[in-house]
């Protein structure tokens, strides 16, 4: 069994429950695999990059397993704009935010509902500087665990989405992150769009930004904001204060 998002942001959860935690979100356009099925909740695999999790029944339709395979091999195509329309059946508008998959909408046998989308398309892989032009979009969006929308967005939902609006696929969550790219010994050795990643006491993973120029980085804590950088880790502009400790930074690019 296999689906397709057909509403704007769908909750992914940790349990088959609607009190269960929100892990991730299933925004408009994204397939997946169905691993399970209850007759109210299915556990899927999200086909961009393998994240489990599960979603509610009524907010997804089914596709064949060629269509599915057909989407897997299609070069993603989603929206640029932070918010635009789909207008569907009856001229009946949804509106879908920044990042979802509008790839789906030039094949009438995927496109059911006869969505049409005439906002900015996002699609190919672009320069590493365009990373930071994306990020800043976000700028301001508030935290969300699990998030990946400027609606709200956690600090690996964040990396995640700009890295895929430019063209590169990251995973989910940023221990899985870290496991990407090439490490670098030192801060001055790294450019802007390069990831840095932060660990607590027990040494996991726990937190991820965007480097930028100048010792400056973008990350979402509390909100997707810019501080400083250094050796320890980010320096709070507001607090005054170390807010992560820094462990690694990799170059993905």
């Amino acid at each position: 069994m296999f689906g397709i998002c057909n509403l704007a942001i769908v909750p992914l959860r940790g349990e088959a429950s609607d009190r269960s935690e929100m892990t991730s979100q299933v925004l408009f356009g994204e397939h997946f695999k169905i691993l399970e099925e209850t007759p109210k909740w299915s556990r899927i695999e999200m086909g961009f990059d393998g994240y489990n999790g599960w979603i509610d029944n009524k907010q997804f339709r089914t596709i064949s397993e060629s269509d599915y395979n057909k989407l897997q091999a299609a070069a993603p195509v989603l929206n640029a704009d932070l918010i635009e329309y789909v207008t569907g059946n009856d001229n009946q508008l949804l509106p879908i935010p920044i990042g979802s998959a509008i790839t789906f909408l030039g094949d009438p046998a995927l496109n059911t509902e006869n969505f049409a989308f005439e906002g900015l398309k996002a699609s190919g892989v672009t320069s590493k500087q365009q990373l930071i032009d994306t990020a800043f979009m976000y700028l301001n969006s508030p935290y969300l665990w699990g998030g990946k929308t400027p609606f709200g967005l956690d600090c690996s939902g964040f990396v995640q989405m700009v890295y895929k609006l430019n063209g590169y696929a990251m995973l989910r969550d940023a221990s899985q992150q870290a496991t990407q790219g090439e490490a670098l010994s030192f801060i001055e050795e790294s450019e802007p769009g390069d990831l840095a990643f932060f660990d607590n006491e027990e040494g996991r993973i726990i937190h991820v930004g965007i480097i930028m120029e100048d010792n400056y980085i973008i990350h979402a804590h509390g909100k997707v904001r810019i501080d400083r950088l250094d050796h320890l880790g980010i320096y709070n502009v507001d607090t005054k204060r170390h807010s992560h400790k820094l462990r690694v930074i990799k170059k993905i690019i």
